[in-house]
């Protein structure tokens, strides 16, 4: 993923039908948590049972609680973080690190540093394989996936892509892994089992695509592509099923299976919420407005609530060349949106 500024049951139960219309055009802001501290950030990571928020953000991951809707910790010293995995059941996370080409190995509980692997050049999407209780860490500009032991921390494999790794998705049941890869506009299918590259699906007509999110249930992966469309993907074939337009530089998607919702967060200010109707058609349900830049984001399945990271920019220096103006000092923030009730 590209970093910003530098270079994933209501309590009442109700039916999942009564949540979708729900959804139709009712999201909205309800509140904003300061982070400050400067920097860019990456990749946002919810932990929706310990209620915690990891936020990569400059050389450190924040830790805000979702209930308190406040930072609770910091996870120090990842150099050019991108993103966060949770292993649970091992009470452990795993943040990579992408200027030191490592993976930090973090206690949960603690927050403290227990040690680190050497991964490949530029670690950036990363995520925890269950079952073998493996630890996939893609790097970026190393067009590669470091694999390797959660508890040990053993390397186990080094899988070749043949493009820029971004983000990347589990498929438990099918002991599959999908990740984009950005610069050949295609999509890597990984086993699980013998940590080898299954098959490698086209996207035309999506280019570009950063965010992926996957619908296990209906088995659809989507995709936001930087020819501004989210599309959708047959996960056992790689069938393109449809597409629908997004705003341009997307970053971030996310499936919420509560509500059957697909969203993309975009740099031009828009968040875009998809459904797939009862003919399997993908439809654009509503557009959110989020501030320019704000194309970071990630999905609480529980709450159904979305996190956006979001910070104020200066205006460029007179004379700089063309680019990112920078950020305003301790700006930086979380936006937390949700349905009306």
């Amino acid at each position: 993923m590209r970093r910003i500024g530098f270079a994933l049951v209501a309590i009442t139960i109700l039916p999942v039908v009564a949540l979708a219309h729900a959804a139709d055009t009712s999201y909205h802001l309800r509140k904003e948590i300061a982070v400050g501290g400067d920097g860019g950030w990456d990749y946002l990571t919810v932990d929706p049972d310990a209620h915690r928020l990891y936020v990569a953000h400059a050389t450190k991951v924040v830790v805000i609680d979702t209930e308190s809707e406040s930072v609770v910790g910091e996870i120090l010293d990842v150099p050019g973080t991108h993103g966060f995995a949770i292993a649970s059941d091992l009470g452990r996370g795993f943040a990579t690190a992408g200027r030191s080409g490592k993976v930090v190995v973090v206690d949960l509980n603690t927050l403290h540093t227990i040690s680190s692997v050497t991964a490949g050049e530029n670690p950036d999407a990363i995520l925890y394989e269950p079952v073998h209780q493996e630890v996939y860490a893609f790097n970026h500009s190393g067009k590669s996936v470091t694999v390797f032991d959660a508890k040990t921390g053993e390397v186990r494999a080094t899988i070749a892509l043949g493009g820029t790794a971004e983000f990347a998705v589990l498929d438990r049941d099918a002991g599959r892994i999908y990740n984009n890869l950005e610069d050949t506009s295609q999509l890597a299918v990984i086993d699980t089992g013998t940590h080898k590259v299954a098959a490698t699906w086209p996207i035309a007509p999506g280019e570009e695509a950063t965010g992926l999110a996957l619908d296990v249930e209906h088995h659809r992966l989507f995709l936001g592509c930087g020819n501004k469309v989210m599309e959708m993907l047959d996960s056992a074939t790689g069938r393109v099923l449809g597409s629908v337009p997004i705003g341009a530089g997307v970053d971030a998607t996310a499936f919420d299976p509560g509500t059957r919702l697909a969203f993309a967060s975009s740099s031009d200010g828009t968040l875009t919420a998809a459904r797939v109707d009862d003919a399997g058609t993908l439809r654009v349900v509503q557009t959110i407005s989020t501030p320019p830049r704000s194309r970071t984001m990630t999905l609480d399945p529980k709450t159904h609530r979305l996190y956006v990271a979001s910070a104020s920019f200066a205006a460029p220096p007179a004379g700089s060349p063309p680019g990112r103006p920078p950020i305003v000092p301790g700006s930086f923030k979380v936006l937390v949106y949700e349905l009306a009730q």
